[in-house]
C-alpha cells in the first residue's frame, strides 16, 4: 500500500492522504481512518486509500464512513427492490382487484313509424332507428317542403323531373318522397354503414327505388370536396340538407355547399335547422324562398330568382281575387 505524501483537506474538515493504487488495480478504493496529532492540536481525521477487489470490502468501508458521521448505515445501505421485482408485486397486487366488465352496448334496432306522404309510395311505411341515433324529418315539415316546392316549380301535383341529393339522409325518408313524387334519380348521402345497410337500403327495396338511387356511405363534408367525382359535372335540381342540429356549423357548411359544384342556377336547396340558427337570405346565386318554423325546427327554401318572381306574383293574384 502506497500513501501520497501531503494530505489534502476535505471539506468536512477530515485530512485525506490518496493511495496509489497502481496500474494493476481492478478493484474499488477502500477507505481506511486513523488519527494523527499535529502539535498539540486535537487529532484529526486522515483517510486513506487503498486497493482491495472484494465488494464485502467496499461495503465495510461505507458501513465505517456513515458511522464516522453519525449516520445509520443499516438504514442508509438498504437498496430498494429493482424495478423488475417492483413491477411484478404491483401487478400481482393488481390481480387481487376484480374489474367488472364493460357491459357490452345494446343492438341497434328499428321500427316502421315514417310514411310516405305522397306520389306512387304514398301511405307506405319505412324503417327508422329506435332510439336517438337518426333524427328524420318531421312528416310535417316534409310535407309542407314538397307542397312549397311543387307550387314553386309550376306543378302543385307532383315535383318537376330531376335530380335529388339527399345530404345526411339517414332513413332516406326526404330522398323516398323525392321519387315517389316525380324525381328520375336521388343521390343518398350517409356515413353510418349501420343505417345504410339496415334502414336506407331497406327501405329502398321496400318501396321498389333501389334501382335510380345512389348511395354514398361516406361524410358529407368529404362528398361536397368530391362532387364532380362521385356525382358527376352536372348540378342538381334539388338539395335537402338535414345534419344532426349539434354537430354542424350552418354558416360554413352552406357556405360549402353554394360554392361547390353541386348548385347550379336552377337548383332548390331545403334545409332544416334548429332555433337561434341565423340563414343568409341568399345562397350563391340562390334566393331565399320561405322561411317557416314549426315548434322548435325552422325550415327555410333556396331556389332561383324566377322562382320568387312566381310565388310574388301568385300572391299578388290570390290578393286581387279576394278583393274582387
Amino acid at each position: 500500500m502506497a500513501v501520497s505524501s501531503s494530505p489534502i483537506l476535505s471539506p468536512f474538515g477530515v485530512n485525506i492522504i490518496s493511495a496509489d493504487l497502481g496500474s494493476s488495480s481492478t478493484g474499488l478504493p477502500r477507505f481506511n481512518f486513523c488519527s494523527i496529532q499535529r502539535n498539540n492540536r486535537r487529532p484529526s481525521h486522515v483517510i486513506v486509500l487503498s486497493s482491495k477487489s472484494s465488494k464485502e470490502s467496499w461495503s465495510e468501508a461505507k458501513r465505517v464512513l456513515m458511522e464516522q458521521y453519525g449516520f445509520n448505515p443499516d438504514e442508509a445501505l438498504s437498496e430498494p427492490p429493482p424495478k423488475s421485482k417492483r413491477k411484478k408485486e404491483l401487478k400481482e397486487a393488481g390481480k387481487d382487484k376484480q374489474i367488472a366488465p364493460k357491459e357490452p352496448k345494446p343492438p341497434r334496432t328499428t321500427h316502421k313509424l315514417l310514411t310516405v306522404l305522397g306520389g306512387k309510395a304514398r301511405r307506405m311505411k319505412l324503417l327508422s332507428p329506435k332510439g336517438m341515433d337518426v333524427r328524420p324529418m318531421m312528416e310535417v315539415v316534409k310535407g309542407a317542403a314538397f307542397d312549397i316546392l311543387q307550387a314553386a316549380g309550376g306543378c302543385p301535383a307532383s315535383l318537376r323531373p330531376g335530380r335529388w341529393l339527399d345530404l345526411y339522409s339517414g332513413t332516406g325518408s326526404v330522398g323516398i318522397e323525392a321519387i315517389s313524387r316525380g324525381c328520375s334519380e336521388v343521390h343518398f348521402v350517409e356515413m353510418d354503414p349501420w343505417v345504410v345497410s339496415d334502414v336506407l337500403r331497406p327501405n329502398l327495396e321496400w318501396t321498389g327505388f333501389l334501382d335510380v338511387s345512389v348511395i354514398h356511405t361516406v361524410r358529407v363534408e368529404k362528398f361536397i370536396e368530391r362532387a364532380k367525382q362521385l356525382a358527376g359535372k352536372e348540378p342538381f335540381d334539388y338539395i335537402s340538407v338535414t345534419p344532426p342540429y349539434m354537430e354542424v356549423d350552418y354558416a360554413v357548411l352552406m357556405d360549402q355547399i353554394s360554392n361547390s359544384a353541386l348548385v347550379g342556377e336552377d337548383t332548390f336547396i331545403v334545409v332544416e335547422y334548429p332555433l337561434r340558427t341565423d340563414m343568409l337570405d341568399s345562397c350563391g346565386c340562390l334566393v331565399k324562398i320561405t322561411d317557416r318554423r314549426f315548434g322548435r325546427t325552422h325550415l327555410v327554401i333556396y331556389g332561383p330568382k324566377w322562382a320568387e318572381k312566381k310565388k310574388k306574383k301568385e300572391k299578388l293574384l290570390r290578393g286581387v281575387a279576394v278583393e274582387v
